[in-house]
């Protein structure tokens, strides 16, 4: 096959195959319901947790500040009492043990000390104010002096300046990252909770959903739902749910029943009139006009019958050539179609032998019957397939007068006949909206329309077969 008829073959096919399930409205992209609910509950209780958490500091810093500030205005107080009122030996003593067993260091306070003042957070700069308030507007405050850090507090023993180093955590039991800790664990109970709760909302749902599915692709046995759920909402909603299964299941069986039976009580007396027909009339012209006759009401009712079979089909490799080649066998013999194959070596496509072999037979046989040269009388039928990396096109033409482009979409659906001299057909009008019925059963795509050179062009696509 040549690049343009490649291009042309491509071109001339959907862009995406189209199947039962583009009869239920257009695709929107977006977050599924669990998803939508799991980020509403999250958003709500993580919004709630900061609230709480920015209420509670709100409430508890002051108090806390003011009972730090207290305790620290205590320390400082009873340090220069008892510098103040030690001898020499005592206060070495003293200095020695308030370092060694609370953390306190005594320091003079030089002009040339290197302060960085407190400003690391609320709670800190609050204790410092309420410092200043009960030790005296020239107390300092700061957070490292000559690049250490620790709580230093300025004070003053009898006109000499000191410093009382000591350690803001022994006041501070519920610092930054104790709050970090408790909000994250908090944060993650919380997503957790949000995942748990979506899913148990969801969960009817997308139980809901996957026995709908079944009952599209027709496994009524698999889509029967929970009819004993605490829930009385959903338990209503399965319990009916079941029952249109179960009414479902029925008229399928009772469908199946039917064409068995119109397939014996139509053909049984057919087949004795053809029969009869033979035996009994003389002229031989009419014999075979009315054998004709009685082989067209067979093959409508055959199309009936195929046109009504379930939509479930099983998939499995099939060889193209093989079936190609099985196809074009029948039609070796008449002298009125000329068929040439042109298919990639190895193709393989995922389908149903039986089905696939059907669809090429009918198009075949309508291209034969309708896509005749005027000037010759002879159908020219050209077969091509092409593979791609997840699909096969195979386009099945002929060179005929092709189709008024108005009834190019009408030619797949049920009944449906043309003006043209093409659609003049005299079966149940039912031969092209089989094979689009059969490829989508399959996964695949069917477009008809008429060649840029004339005739019209049958195009499928199918899924390859990448093992086989």
């Amino acid at each position: 096959m040549t690049n343009t008829h490649v291009t042309e073959f491509e071109d001339s096919l959907p862009a995406r195959p189209p199947t039962d399930q583009d009869d239920d409205g257009p695709t929107v992209s977006g977050l599924s319901l669990f998803w939508r609910t799991f980020f509403l509950i999250a958003f709500l209780l993580l919004g709630s947790i900061l609230a709480w958490l920015q209420t509670l500091r709100s409430l508890e810093l002051e108090p806390r500040a003011v009972q730090t500030a207290q305790q620290l205005a205590s320390l400082v107080n009873l340090s220069r009492a008892a510098v103040i009122h030690a001898d020499a030996i005592g206060r070495l003593s003293l200095l020695k043990t308030m370092a060694d067993e609370e953390s306190v260091r005594i320091l003079p306070r030089e002009p040339t000390d290197k302060v960085v003042s407190v400003d690391s957070d609320a709670l800190t700069r609050d204790m410092a104010t309420e410092l200043r308030k009960r030790l005296g507007p020239n107390t300092m405050v700061a957070n490292q002096v000559n690049d250490q850090s620790g709580l230093w507090i300025g004070f003053e023993i009898d006109g000499d300046d000191y410093w009382l180093l000591t350690d803001l955590e022994r006041y501070n039991v519920a610092a930054g990252k104790t709050w970090v800790v408790w909000l994250a664990v908090a944060a993650v109970l919380s997503l957790v909770g949000a995942a748990l709760i979506a899913g148990l909302i969801n969960r009817p749902l997308k139980d809901l959903s996957f026995a709908a599915s079944r009952v599209r692709e027709g496994d009524f046995s698999a889509s029967r739902l929970d009819e004993t759920v605490n829930t009385s909402e959903i338990r209503e909603v399965n319990i009916g749910f079941n029952r249109m299964a179960q009414r479902l299941a029925k008229l399928d069986q009772d469908r199946a029943v039917m064409l068995a039976g119109i397939s014996h009580d139509l053909r049984t007396p057919l087949a004795r009139l053809r029969l009869e027909t033979e035996m009994s009339v003389s002229d031989l012209d009419a014999r075979e006009h009315m054998a004709a006759d009685i082989a067209q009401l067979d093959a409508i009712i055959g199309k009936f019958l195929e046109y009504a079979r379930p939509d479930k089909v099983p998939l499995a490799p099939v060889v193209l050539s093989d079936i190609v080649e099985a196809c074009t066998f029948a039609f070796k013999d008449k002298t009125d179609v000329l068929i040439r194959v042109n298919l990639e070596e190895g193709l393989a496509v995922l389908a149903d032998e039986v089905e696939l072999g059907r669809i090429i037979s009918n198009l075949l046989e309508n291209s034969r019957k309708y896509g005749k040269s005027v000037e010759t009388g002879i159908a020219r039928i050209d077969i091509n397939a092409v593979g791609r990396e997840k699909s096969v096109l195979i386009k099945i033409r002929d060179y005929g007068i092709g189709v008024a482009p108005d009834q190019l979409a009408n030619l797949t659906k049920p009944f449906y006949r043309g003006e043209a001299a093409r659609t003049a057909a005299n079966g149940a009008g039912l031969g092209l909206a089989i094979v689009d019925k059969t490829v989508a059963r399959m996964g695949g795509g069917f477009m008809l329309n008429n060649s840029k050179s004339g005739g019209l062009s049958a195009n499928i696509k199918l899924q390859r077969a990448t093992k086989f």
